[in-house]
């Protein structure tokens, strides 16, 4: 299995997200996406297109539950005079005037989770947390908040996105893995997005995140031609969030750190 989030409206990397399933040999039955497929990015529309014609699976994030509804906001949550609240007051209008009626309507179909049997567990697939679409799950978190979303899961583990970091680790018995983002890199300096393989092998699974590269200056390019926040624009080049007051300290420590592929076996 293939998973990703955040595709962001980035176009240019989701496009390098399925011509990268396609050179692995991974068909669209087994990839799954994690929400958020609407964002900062300069192309709602087509991107929803490429995702909705690939024949992925889809959860719903707090983007598609937000665009759907026809609320005011993305629905994160972020705190009133935050870089994030700040920004998404420019990208989201700009998103929610670009959807169509029919995109919308996809958006609210959408499920809020699936369950992945393979390699041995039973996984739920997420967006960020299991009783809150829109709740940040840092790598820093600790292991008893992550043993409490599992259990409220009723499975062996989760595959989560939303927070743009992507991370894995056993939790007791349990599992949780972010697949991260895609079309945002994963602010450790560098312009890649990131994904997650899940291989079955034998009665256990192996757990790889995985670096995108993709053409990140023209999707930047196409930003800046549409007027949206230059923080966003700037940050697919220099791999840093212009919303650091967001992150939790040990995430605010490790920022412009360049992250390696990881490869864990549970």
């Amino acid at each position: 299995m293939l998973v990703f989030g955040g595709p962001y409206s980035n176009r240019q990397a989701t496009e390098a997200l399925f011509a990268e399933a396609a050179r692995l040999g991974i068909p669209p039955a087994r990839v799954v996406c994690t929400g958020d497929v609407v964002a900062y990015g300069a192309d709602p529309g087509p991107t929803l297109e490429r995702v909705m014609g690939s024949g992925c699976a889809v959860i719903a994030g707090n983007c598609e539950e937000n665009l759907s509804a026809g609320r005011a906001d993305c629905g994160c949550g972020f705190e009133e005079g935050t870089a994030c609240d700040r920004l998404s007051r420019a990208w989201y209008p700009y998103a929610e005037a670009r959807v169509t009626a029919a995109q919308r309507a996809w958006m609210a179909a959408l499920q809020a989770r699936m369950v992945l049997e393979i390699g041995g567990r039973r996984l739920a697939v997420i967006h960020g947390g299991a009783g809150e679409t829109a709740r940040f799950l840092f790598p820093s978190a600790p292991d008893a908040a992550l043993a409490e979303e599992i259990r409220a899961t009723g499975c062996d583990g989760v595959v989560a996105g939303h927070c743009g970091i992507p991370f894995a680790r056993r939790v007791g018995e349990g599992l949780w893995v972010n697949a991260g983002a895609i079309g945002m890199p994963a602010d450790d300096g560098t312009p890649r997005g990131w994904f997650a393989l899940l291989r079955p092998q034998g009665g256990t699974l192996r757990v790889e995140l995985r670096p995108l590269d993709y053409d990140h200056a023209a999707a930047a390019a196409a930003m800046r031609a549409a007027g949206l926040p230059e923080g966003y624009a700037a940050a697919l080049g220099s791999g840093l969030w212009p919303s650091a007051d967001i992150l939790p300290a040990e995430e605010r420590r490790r920022r412009g750190q360049a992250l390696a592929p990881v490869a864990l076996d549970a």
